[in-house]
């Protein structure tokens, strides 16, 4: 795969490279809890939408519209406005209570989204690509708010596309997702670390809405 990888690089459409280098810089810059991940988000997300359509990842594609308009969202939520009498957005922590009802929820939506597209649509590997799918649009929902347990979201969802990019024969995505995760289990690291040196404690169920 690394061999693959590199050829591919090396010849790479200029387009396709902005998605890959911009993809990867939102990755690293949210991880260090920086704005600018924003921004590089609305890059790869506008190519990659024409990317996964391309190759009948139909949810892949439709999550991509998504991203872009969380990026818009996000990047609202983490801007200082202290003029207008807003505080930076900081690190939180919801209980391990709501997230295990949201898995569940989510996880009958993923199934349901995965009969309606392996009944309706040739996209190839409909379940599992509607669970990523799913639950990145929740992922990416608790990026924007700073919630400290997206990046163990992100690690099972990225693990999980790594196969379907791997079949698809996206070798060059499959190893862009390697990376993912581990980036996502030091991104994880350092907003527990910053969390913790704050002493702020976890936020209850009715806080987090």
């Amino acid at each position: 795969m690394l061999s693959e990888s590199v050829q591919y690089f090396s010849t790479l459409p200029l387009w396709e490279l902005a998605a890959v280098i911009s993809a990867l810089a939102y990755v690293i810059l949210a991880a260090k809890e920086n704005i600018w991940c924003w921004p590089a988000a609305i890059v790869s997300t506008v190519i990659y939408t024409v990317i996964f359509y391309d190759v009948y990842l139909w949810m892949d594609s439709l999550l991509q519209v998504y991203y872009l308009v969380m990026a818009l969202y996000g990047w609202y939520c983490w801007k200082n406005l202290p003029s207008q009498g807003k505080a930076e957005q900081k690190i939180q922590s919801w209980s391990l209570v709501w997230h295990v009802k949201a898995i569940a929820i989510l996880t009958v939506i993923s199934l349901v989204v995965g009969w309606l597209m392996a009944t309706f649509t040739p996209t190839d590997f409909p379940y599992f690509d509607s669970a990523t799918t799913v639950f990145a649009v929740f992922g990416t929902y608790l990026v924007a708010k700073k919630v400290l347990e997206n990046w163990l979201y992100w690690i099972v969802i990225d693990a999980v596309s790594i196969y379907l990019y791997i079949e698809k024969n996206l070798q060059p995505t499959a190893a862009l997702f390697i990376l993912y995760v581990v980036i996502a289990a030091v991104g994880y690291i350092y907003w527990r670390k910053k969390y913790v040196s704050v002493a702020q404690p976890p936020c209850t169920l009715s806080s987090a809405h």
